[in-house]
């Protein structure tokens, strides 16, 4: 007759009983469109917990609110401007076009990422056209491959986006934006986005979302983000959930 070990007999326990603690859902959170306006962007940085930082290249403040950010122990990405329709013509600095050649699309990546210091990711800014464009989001993933610590979030903004597709089959860890926190600058959309984020990362176990430097919106995570503990949920860098699917 078989004799079962102290340590066993407490596991064993604790299984029939259910009380073995399961991970509790994951947050990451991203806010996005920094560079242009330094004060919200400041205020933005100073949110609670491990918030990760979209900095816009080539804004006035793109490099000091990356270098806050960094000093400040949070994550920075490059937020890429990518076309986002056909007759559209990019305004922001150092993005990305249908129209460009090979030579000039890999020149202006690179000197977006100089721009952003301490960028460990990309994710899109706009881009409903661009990222439906297999060819190009290859040629995009090959020059985020070439630096071979960055990794990809797709801000989603087309369903039609093959953006994640290419990054997987290019060998880049990527991942989609799951929750938009501010659609509009309404306090009650941004309040209702947040209910659902928290509840669709109980459904899948965890969630991205992305938020704006709105009022409204740092008014709300300034709140609700030293509830998230308590909650039940877990907010963790952009990092954590795209590098460990």
């Amino acid at each position: 007759m078989s004799v079962l070990r102290p340590f066993a007999i407490t596991a064993l326990l604790m299984l029939t009983s259910g009380s073995v603690a399961s991970s509790p859902p994951r947050i990451a959170i991203i806010i996005d469109d920094l560079g242009y306006q330094l004060d919200a962007g400041q205020r933005a940085i100073e949110l609670p917990g491990p918030v990760s930082f979209a900095v816009l290249p080539g804004t006035p403040g793109a490099s000091a609110l990356a270098m806050l950010a960094f000093d400040r122990g949070k994550e920075v990405l490059l937020h890429l401007p990518l076309q986002a329709g056909s007759d559209d013509t990019i305004e922001d600095p150092l993005g990305l076009s249908l129209y460009m050649s090979r030579e000039e699309f890999r020149d202006t990546f690179e000197r977006a990422l100089i721009s952003v210091p301490h960028a460990i990711g990309v994710n899109s800014h706009r881009g409903s056209l661009l990222t439906r464009h297999p060819g190009h989001m290859r040629w995009l993933m090959e020059e985020i491959h070439a630096h071979e610590d960055l990794f990809f979030v797709d801000s989603f903004t087309t369903l039609e986006s093959v953006a994640v597709r290419i990054a997987n089959e290019t060998g880049v860890d990527a991942r989609k934006r799951d929750v938009f926190l501010d659609p509009d600058r309404d306090p009650e959309t941004v309040a209702r986005e947040f209910k659902r984020m928290k509840r669709l990362a109980g459904k899948r176990g965890s969630v991205i979302a992305i938020g704006h430097p709105y009022a409204a919106t740092l008014e709300l995570l300034e709140r609700e983000l030293p509830k998230l503990a308590a909650d039940g949920y877990e907010l963790v860098t952009i990092s954590d959930l795209v590098q460990t699917r």
